[in-house]
């Protein structure tokens, strides 16, 4: 991974006695909450319902165990003993108080980490393929490209107040792990005719009041011009965005309004202007970058490990887990372990300071220190070898860590909602438990196959349910909670937009609601097909009439 240099480090630390100083002023009053708050926001501190909340910036989802150890610590010295992992990689603490974040940051800093541009109207986190580096299907390591990105994007002057947020994903594999189709900004690296490495510009994307799937600028942008042309969307962007109006400032917005073809236009007249000058990455940049991101010392196995299959054979449970959580590695002998942060009866996404601290020492142990995060709300360890897998899941099991549900119905994502959000006009972690837990049996998660389900609660689509194979949106009615579903969206490579089912119903008739989609899709499937091809297949009609029948 990524290690800083002296430059790196001295912007971090200057960047915290900056932030320091700015508490200060607040705190005695000399700095108002109006004139304060751009300053937190750029800094990741939000003031949310009951207190503030800090989002950390875990870039292209990549941590070290020493960093997980840095954020565990944090978790118990200044907040609740826990932090909760987010759809866009980050890690969120919900309790700190104002006095404290300045020493908090610095504790992050320590061990390279940071929450520059986790909030405010510029280019957030940037995020990438959980299982980058190691996808038997990849074209090249997204992440490379993604720490170019970072460095280039991070405090730019000109775009470090855009007219909204801005959000950027990376893919280097066929299959779009990483939702790249509903981003401001989606690339997929891929290889054209002759060989040559280069990418697929996707702008657009988002979800939110206006879910829409991305528009490909480019089919194929040779891999030199990656920064210019970037440079040149936004520049574009930042230009004829609209100010006016938040819910219409996104660069989505400006796409659809302008139309496809003339943003293309002005993107390539102002990108002519750019290229092959100095905001290209000088060749033996991209290098020095590209070596940090070089293969562990594997060693060389043979690519099925005997000692894996038998123990598949002798463990029930074991084989249960292997069967949704291991991934191919396309290192011969390896896998890649995905921990679900989803036990049943859980909150979707968090982990405790003692799980966090255990997942460090396991990636010691099993995964030469390394840890990805997902934006579906999971952990990865992504060089484990064959051999140890059994060994792994064992110790998992005694943290709580080995919920054997990946892409099943109980691997649901959810969105903080009104229990810490002051945007939320509807619970979602208590929906998302109630979920969980009724559908807790794994023979029958089975036997529904994979079946993504989100859950929002509010508009901004935090829990990303446009894009839920079932997607549950709260919806304020008369001070009462009220859920909106939608059903066939898609994150992935083949993407879309969930259709809106019916009326909204209430909280206490969703978990029946959600349990008479599963069982109308087991009716009317063919084969083993998924449950979002069901619904692309059948339509919604047979769905809305079980589930809107009059008794």
């Amino acid at each position: 991974m990524y290690l800083y240099d002296a430059i790196d480090q001295s912007l971090v630390d200057q960047r915290v006695e900056q932030f320091r100083d700015q508490v200060g002023r607040r705190l005695t009053g000399a700095l108002s909450e109006d004139e304060f708050k751009p300053l937190r926001l750029m800094n990741g501190l939000y003031l949310q319902l009951h207190a503030y909340m800090l989002r950390v910036a875990i870039p292209y989802g990549t941590l070290s165990s020493n960093q997980m150890r840095k954020l565990a610590h944090i978790a118990d010295a200044y907040d609740k003993g826990y932090g909760h992992f987010t759809t866009r990689q980050n890690l969120q603490y919900n309790w700190p108080t104002l006095e404290q974040t300045p020493d908090i940051l610095a504790e992050l800093a320590t061990v390279q980490m940071h929450a520059m541009q986790t909030s405010g109207n510029c280019i957030r986190n940037v995020t990438a393929d959980q299982y980058a580096g190691v996808a038997a299907d990849e074209v090249a390591d997204p992440r490379i490209v993604a720490e170019v990105i970072r460095q280039w994007s991070t405090l730019h002057p000109e775009f470090s107040f855009l007219p909204r947020k801005f959000k950027l994903a990376i893919t280097g594999s066929v299959r779009d792990r990483a939702a790249v189709r509903v981003h401001d900004i989606g690339i997929v690296i891929k290889r054209n005719d002759e060989g040559e490495i280069g990418y697929q510009v996707i702008v657009g994307g988002g979800l939110g009041r206006t879910p829409v799937i991305g528009v490909n600028l480019r089919e194929f942008l040779p891999e030199r011009h990656l920064l210019s042309y970037l440079e040149a969307i936004l520049r574009v962007y930042n230009q004829a965005g609209r100010r006016d109006n938040k819910y219409k400032a996104r660069i989505k917005i400006l796409v659809r309004e302008t139309g496809t073809a003339e943003f293309i236009r002005l993107v390539e007249a102002e990108w002519e202007q750019i290229r092959d000058s100095a905001v290209e990455l000088p060749r033996g940049e991209y290098e020095r970058i590209a070596a940090f991101f070089a293969p562990p010392a594997y060693e060389i196995l043979s690519r099925n490990d005997g000692g894996f299959a038998r123990h598949r054979l002798e463990d029930r449970d074991f084989a249960s887990w292997a069967r949704t959580n291991v991934a191919p590695h396309k290192q011969p002998g390896y896998a890649i372990a995905n921990i679900t942060l989803k036990p049943e009866g859980g909150i979707p996404g968090d982990a405790t300071s003692q799980q966090m601290d255990a997942m460090a020492s396991l990636a010691d142990r099993f995964s030469f220190s390394e840890i990805r995060v997902t934006h579906e709300q999971n952990l990865v360890l992504p060089h484990v070898r064959q051999a140890d897998l059994h060994g792994l899941w064992q110790t998992l099991k005694r943290y709580d860590l080995a919920a054997p549900n990946l892409g099943l119905i109980s691997d649901i994502i959810a969105c903080p909602g009104m229990d810490y959000c002051s945007l939320a006009t509807a619970r979602s972690i208590p929906l998302a438990q109630d979920i969980s837990k009724h559908f807790a049996d794994l023979e029958r998660q089975h036997h529904i196959g994979e079946l993504k389900l989100k859950i929002s609660g509010c508009i901004n689509a935090c829990g990303h349910h446009h894009v839920g194979h079932i997607g549950i949106l709260g919806v304020d009615k008369r001070g009462e909670e009220y859920y909106q579903i939608t059903l066939g969206g898609s994150a992935d490579e083949a993407p879309s937009i969930g259709k809106i089912i019916g009326p909204a119903i209430p909280y206490d008739k969703v978990v029946d609601a959600i349990e008479t989609l599963t069982e109308t899709y087991l009716a009317i499937r063919v084969g083993d097909e998924r449950f979002v091809d069901t619904v692309r297949r059948a339509g919604l009609d047979p769905f809305k009439q079980a589930l809107y029948a009059d008794p």
